[in-house]
């Protein structure tokens, strides 16, 4: 029996749908890919916005963990700042070492995979991973935080906005790198700009002897009896906050094969320049916030005199309002510029995670759609996977950054830590080899940069796990190993399966006979088609087969065989249990016993429709049946479409042909069998 054409497909072209064209845009070729590769006024917006924006949220987080020992516990904000910027400083000279020694892109991974071994580069890809989603989550809920700040009204909208953030910067990106850059480079140089001025303006205002105050400076602090531990705790636990600061500066390294050409030098100056920026912009919104009086509390309740049923102003909107008045115009594009920025931060992740997602699909250790390129020359899969666990994550925690934030730099600390110790490995197996001259004196230099690196951030690793782990980081220690365990399995996977399908010394080609099976149901002109198809392909023998699960069909259906001369014999088989796919596979393996090791060649009718609903109409017969027969050995499958009237819908083409003229379609080929296909041009 056919599938009496019973299964459907919507019909596919190589135009893409309307409304994916009106969203996505026109597809892009092959040879424009270096069309979308980026100059480096350009790659600072893509790359550096999660850098350059947590400069808005780092210092907030700060000072926050300091008011919770009072408001005395602010005098150590210069100290713990102070080592905030050193240690950018550090990890920014770091990576143009990591950029200059594995320009391919795959940073930390790519490092630790090659000086440590697979485990510790698995555990670094997966901390990034993990690290990438956070970074949207962190940046949107910021984002959204400043929203507020501006329109307090919003709250009850919060987790709304950030999804919905989220879901449009998926679709920018979609767009390709090229036209991101464009939506994204004005934001983020407005960003740079205002808020340099705003610094500028507050300090120099403040040197004149008329410092901004702040809102929240008149309130203040119920603060914690403190031991001498708990407060070293506290410091540490300060500076770690500050440290998510340093987020987004791998991004660079991961993306060198996004550069124009001299990538290498390039990247770094992209890299300097976004470290540059982001130091100079976190120092002095930190200062600003100590000259203002900004406080602001992880309850905010906590302030005395607050009235806590309101969102808390952030800290760049209190510094705002302080330095050019809280209704002035330069505020509120201080506000949108910080949210936009903060929003489009999570940019950053939506370059680097497909980027290793296709680096570690390319190496087995993730699935390989992660490494197909999709219309616009982007790594569109990776995008779409790293947009749902943004919103997963935003959804369970409810978009609260101060949630968030304690998930947040524990994994980039591992992949800076791993890939930091990599890198002094490769100094050393660079010295120890025949290096001379200015060569030599390189890696010596780069030994001595990336060891510095790699004490620096293990300490801060150490510092940020002692300090979050309570706070809700032992999440990020549990999702690093399980997702590592994961691809760990898919590596596994991929090695089995080549090791299953390599072809080795007992591989023979011994078919000796050549079956075409043709499913019939009824006589009808679906049917004769697929019945042409397979005689055109010139089989060895091509045979009809009829699963006759109602006796009162197989009489009609014989007479009309006859009457109407069909070319190749009909086959009757009998079906008790009204199943399909069995008698076939039994009659398949019976004519191979019988008539030895034939290549069976299954041809089946497929409707091809045009309305969504019509799908609900069909049994979708056809496409099971593929589904197990092809489990059958010695079978392939061959689905023939016939198109129905409202497939000219997307088509842009009838099913039925003019008088004269051959019915256009062409069968879609499953297991590796290709049709044969009609000679001449398709219809108009």
């Amino acid at each position: 029996m056919s599938p009496d054409v019973s299964d459907e497909t919507r019909a596919n072209t190589d135009a893409p749908p309307l409304a994916k064209r009106i969203l996505i845009g026109d597809p892009l070729t092959s040879e424009q890919v270096d069309d979308q590769l980026l100059p480096k006024k350009m790659a600072l917006p893509i790359f550096a916005s999660d850098a350059l924006s947590s400069v808005a949220y780092a210092p907030q987080e700060l000072v926050m963990i300091l008011l919770i020992g009072g408001l005395t516990f602010l005098s150590f904000t210069p100290l713990v700042a102070v080592a905030v910027v050193v240690l950018l400083i550090v990890v920014v000279l770091s990576y143009r070492q990591l950029i200059k020694a594995y320009p391919s892109g795959g940073g930390d991974y790519e490092v630790a995979s090659k000086n440590l071994g697979e485990i510790p580069g698995v555990i670094v890809a997966a901390a990034l991973l993990v690290d990438y989603v956070l970074t949207v989550a962190v940046s949107v809920s910021s984002g959204v935080d400043n929203i507020i700040s501006a329109v307090p009204g919003l709250d009850p909208l919060r987790v709304e906005l950030a999804v919905g953030f989220v879901i449009l910067i998926i679709i920018v990106n979609l767009r390709g790198v090229r036209e991101a850059s464009l939506v994204f480079a004005i934001p983020t140089y407005v960003f740079i700009g205002s808020v340099g001025f705003m610094i500028v303006t507050g300090l120099f205002r403040t040197f004149l002897g008329d410092a901004p105050v702040a809102s929240s400076a008149e309130f203040a602090v119920h603060s914690e009896d403190l031991g001498q531990a708990a407060v070293i705790l506290l410091i540490l636990r300060a500076f770690s906050s500050g440290c998510s600061a340093l987020t987004g500066v791998e991004a660079v390294s991961n993306g060198v094969p996004a550069f124009r050409t001299p990538k290498v030098r390039n990247a770094q100056t992209t890299l300097v320049l976004m470290g540059s920026i982001a130091a100079c912009l976190f120092a002095g919104l930190t200062a600003l916030a100590l000259v203002s009086g900004v406080h602001y509390a992880e309850n905010p309740c906590d302030l005395i005199g607050f009235d806590c049923s309101t969102p808390q102003p952030s800290l760049m909107a209190q510094i705002a309002s302080a330095t050019f008045g809280g209704g002035s115009i330069l505020f509120f594009i201080i506000q949108a510029a910080t949210a936009c920025v903060l929003l489009l931060a999570a940019n950053t992740a939506f370059n680097g995670f497909p980027l290793l997602g296709s680096v570690l699909a390319r190496d087995g250790y993730a699935p390989k759609s992660l490494n197909t390129r999709g219309d616009r020359l982007v790594f569109s899969n990776g995008m779409i996977v790293l947009g749902i666990g943004a919103i997963v994550v935003l959804v369970v925690f409810q978009a609260k950054l101060t949630t968030l934030i304690q998930l947040y730099i524990i994994g980039v600390f591992v992949s800076f830590s791993l890939g930091q110790i990599g890198m002094v490995r490769h100094w050393r197996r660079v010295l120890r080899g025949p290096a001379e001259g200015s060569e030599r004196r390189s890696a010596k230099l780069g030994l001595l940069i990336n060891s510095v690196g790699a004490a620096m951030t293990v300490t801060v690793l150490l510092i940020v796990t002692i300090t979050k782990f309570t706070h809700g980081a032992y999440l990020v220690f549990f999702a690093i190993p399980v997702l590592a365990f994961l691809m760990m399995g898919v590596k596994r996977y991929y090695r089995d399966v080549e090791h299953e399908i390599a072809i080795d010394d007992t591989t023979r080609f011994g078919a000796t006979g050549d079956l075409a099976i043709v499913l019939v149901n009824r006589l009808q002109k679906p049917v004769v088609k697929a019945i042409d198809y397979a005689v055109a392909a010139k089989h060895g023998k091509t045979i009809a087969v009829h699963v006759a699960v109602a006796s009162d069909d197989v009489a009609p259906l014989q007479k009309e065989w006859r009457d109407h001369l069909v070319p190749i014999p009909l086959v009757i088989v009998e079906s008790p249990y009204r199943s399909f796919a069995q008698p076939v596979a039994q009659f398949i393996k019976q004519y191979r016993e019988k008539h030895g090791s034939s290549v069976v060649t299954v041809y089946l009718p497929q409707y091809i429709v045009g309305h969504w609903w019509e799908t609900f109409l069909h049994n979708r017969r056809a496409r099971r049946l593929a589904n197990q027969l092809m489990l059958v050995h010695g079978v392939s499958i061959t689905l023939v479409p016939w198109l129905l009237d409202s497939s000219e819908l997307i088509y842009g083409r009838r099913s039925r042909p003019l008088p004269g003229q051959e019915r256009a379609g062409r069968p879609v080929v499953v297991n590796g069998r290709r049709a044969h296909r009609p000679e001449g041009p398709p219809e108009s």
